[in-house]
């Protein structure tokens, strides 16, 4: 499976099925899970076999189930952190969609704090369930392109398909409160998710940069 595919066919799942991860999938995720943290300087963490974190009455509350198994995004004490979480943790995400594992970003819970390691100059960010899911999720409702990004007859092909797959993005509530500019051959997103801003941010500049085939290298901010 392409990213291109991954990003078509990742859904947020919240429900899982009593299946452990093989061997295979743990050493994969582990794998990917080193290359991310030493590109972003990030300390991402695997727990598996772990079912507390998302075992409270919250998370039933919000229909979670049936969850022994997320990631834990974790990084430096900085103001950029969530941003570069949100980046590097949407690249783990669509990598596990590629693996046949569903997921499902969500928040901190205080009954994971044992099941990770923090540094004394780390922060978790958030948490990211995964597993094999009872279903694939459904794809959100989504904006139209013209209510998100200035485009017009004038518009590259490659911002626009930027723009599309960042509408195919998780955002905070699937809310999509945010907006693409292309100025020149500089492109900006602005984002308005309370706290989850910046996250999203680092989200929708990975789908934009994965659609238009774009690196980082395009961003005005």
């Amino acid at each position: 499976m392409e990213l291109q595919e991954a990003i078509r066919e990742r859904h947020s799942v919240r429900q899982y099925i009593n299946k452990p991860l093989t061997e295979g999938v743990v050493a994969a995720l582990n794998k990917k899970i080193h290359e991310l943290n030493k590109e972003g300087g990030l300390d991402i963490q695997l727990v598996t076999n772990e079912p507390k974190a998302f075992g409270g009455f919250f998370t039933r509350f919000i229909k979670f189930s049936g969850i022994s198994n997320y990631f834990a995004i974790i990084g430096k004490k900085d103001v950029n952190m969530k941003e570069v979480c949100g980046y590097y943790g949407e690249q783990l995400v669509l990598y596990a969609q590629q693996l046949g594992l569903n997921t499902c970003w969500s928040m901190t819970f205080s009954k994971a704090r044992e099941a990770y390691v923090l540094d004394k100059d780390e922060k978790l960010c958030i948490l990211i369930a995964t597993g094999y899911g009872e279903n694939q999720g459904v794809a959100h409702r989504s904006k139209s392109i013209n209510e998100v990004a200035n485009v017009n007859e004038n518009s590259p092909q490659w911002f626009i398909d930027g723009v599309n797959a960042a509408l195919l993005a998780p955002t905070a509530r699937n809310l999509q409160k945010f907006s693409f500019e292309l100025a020149g051959e500089k492109v900006s997103v602005k984002v308005n998710s309370g706290i989850f801003s910046d996250i999203d941010t680092g989200i929708l500049k990975l789908h934009f940069e994965i659609g238009s085939g774009k690196d980082s290298d395009i961003w005005n901010c």
